[in-house]
């Protein structure tokens, strides 16, 4: 028997198996069940919502020799022959390649003719709104005043293209999107009775990909499925197949555009390009990631909205922190600004980076906000001369200081507790849960006189939050377990101004040790 794809095969046959259009599902069983049949439906909602197969159950319900409860029983010739696409009375039009006045006129010519079994003769126009201005009108006398055996099913995904006169004339039901979790447990029901091992977490993720649209997501679990062959599907691997991107990543991206990081921006986006992430998709994902933030920033209980796991919202709650409402506002209008940019560009990936050139620096920029981002550097660039003892001119403007890097003594030799810390510090980060693996991402690993190791911060926040005796003693017992050494750590907050430079960065004094070695061994 040939193979038949998820979503064909878990169609619902019946309205109790639809899931997130409860409200267009109870109306229609009501009308059915008190034999008020409507002459003419129109079904809107975005794609994969159930539209073309609430149609078909309609068309079956009302033509149904035993119906129950408004339900089709899918037991009697009628119901078996529609479903079976072999009945005469259910006839489907794809609008999208007959959209003819010529098409529409064999309509109104079989519509003269009475069903041959069953009550109602059932005609579903998909996608109507693609019906040329002609056969629009051909439709609208009989869709005005049809027989009483006729039932006219209009289904689209952009109703505001089909003309009033259509509309008026019509039962409208818009279906929603459906949400997160209502996928995410029929995905888990189908992985059940498919045989398929599945983490809900990953499931969830593809819900989210699918963005409300049912059967986007039965194909992207059949995509998974497929390349992980008798494997069990974990959420690693769901962000492999699918070529998104962790929260993770975000968070990273977001500070290297606050900090004006342009450097690290590319090379974040040269990684996803490599690894085989869609970039168009990133930067959606980025956008609802900002989003998320800024609800979180209101500092209401928002769990419902923002539909993440009890992880990432403690994550979302920190972050939100470090950003300001104002600041967050102008990233995201920046970010949908370039979606409806990249869509139909040739050259995303030029587009995508000077966007992100932008956020790194909004004064380059011409409009209101970047002028005051202007002046509000120059007014810092001022302050900081002050500060440092710069006397200006009246009448003079201020000129950047040239950075002046402090040359950092290399101590001879490392301790080898720190040393061993310093070759693994990358992974010490990775390892280290969440949401302190974001905060530990933005200090410098130093060392102190007497050997112990030192975190710099420059962020209260993120000093604050790691500088807690729980954090203090989960990072010990994080690092004695990754290198198998135990270390005494301090923290310390960076005052305003203060530079790093004069701190000995441990990771890069390790790699200048490792040359200088290598240098001496070839000589």
């Amino acid at each position: 028997m040939a193979y038949t794809a998820l979503y064909r095969k878990f169609r619902p046959d019946n309205f109790s198996e639809v899931k997130g259009q409860e409200d267009v599902v109870r109306t229609l069983r009501n009308q059915i069940t008190s034999d008020r049949i409507g002459h003419a439906y129109l079904f809107c909602g975005t794609r994969g919502t159930g539209k073309t197969t609430v149609a078909k159950i309609l068309a079956k319900a009302i033509n149904c020799e035993n119906p129950q409860d408004g339900n089709p029983c899918n037991e009697c010739a009628v119901c078996k022959a529609i479903a079976a696409g072999n009945s005469m009375n259910v006839v489907e039009i794809d609008a999208a390649s007959n959209n003819g006045v010529e098409n529409i006129r064999e309509i109104v010519e079989e519509v003269r003719y009475s069903p041959t079994e069953g009550k109602y003769r059932v005609y579903i126009i998909d996608e109507v709104h693609m019906l040329s201005i002609g056969a629009f009108n051909a439709l609208l006398k009989t869709l005005e005043e049809p027989p009483s055996y006729v039932v006219f099913i209009l289904a689209t995904t952009e109703a505001h293209k089909i003309p009033i006169t259509i509309l008026s004339r019509c039962q409208r039901y818009d279906f929603k999107r459906i949400r997160i979790e209502t996928i995410a447990d029929r995905l888990m029901d189908l992985c059940r009775r498919e045989g398929v091992n599945a983490e809900e977490k990953a499931m969830f993720y593809v819900a989210k990909v699918a963005d409300g649209s049912m059967r986007d997501a039965l194909s992207l679990l059949e995509r998974c499925v497929s390349f992980f062959y008798k494997q069990d599907l974990t959420y690693d691997r769901v962000l492999d197949i699918l070529g998104t991107v962790d929260i993770e990543v975000f968070g990273r991206m977001l500070r290297h555009v606050r900090d004006g990081k342009v450097i690290e921006c590319m090379n974040l986006l040269d990684e996803m390009v490599v690894s085989g992430r869609e970039l168009s998709r990133f930067v959606v994902d980025f956008t609802w990631y900002m989003r998320n933030l800024l609800l979180a920033a209101s500092g209401e209980d928002l769990s419902d909205v923002l539909e993440v796991s009890g992880e990432q919202m403690e994550m979302l709650i920190h972050e939100a922190q470090v950003f300001d409402i104002e600041q967050l506002m102008g990233y995201i209008a920046i970010c949908c600004e370039l979606t409806n940019q990249i869509r139909y560009a040739t050259q995303k990936r030029v587009i995508i980076e000077m966007a992100f050139i932008r956020l790194c620096r909004p004064q380059t920029g011409s409009d209101n906000s970047a002028v005051l981002e202007r002046i509000r550097h120059l007014e810092s660039e001022v302050e900081n001369l002050r500060r440092n003892g710069v006397a200006l001119p009246a009448g003079e403007e201020p000129s950047a200081p040239e950075e002046m890097e402090e040359e950092i003594e290399l101590p001879k030799a490392l301790p080898e507790d720190i040393r061993k810390i310093a070759e693994d510090w990358k992974g010490i980060i990775r390892q280290f849960p969440q949401p302190g693996r974001l905060t530990l991402q933005s200090c410098i690993p130093s060392v102190t006189d007497n050997g112990r190791l030192l975190l710099l911060f420059d962020n209260l926040t993120d000093y604050t939050y790691m500088n807690t005796e729980e954090k203090h003693d989960m990072l010990v017992k994080h690092i004695a377990g990754m290198v198998k050494v135990n270390i005494d750590i301090d923290m310390k907050l960076l005052e305003k101004g203060e530079s790093k430079a004069k701190y000995a960065d441990i990771t890069v004094i390790n790699s200048r040790l490792k040359n200088l070695k290598i240098e001496i061994t070839e000589e």
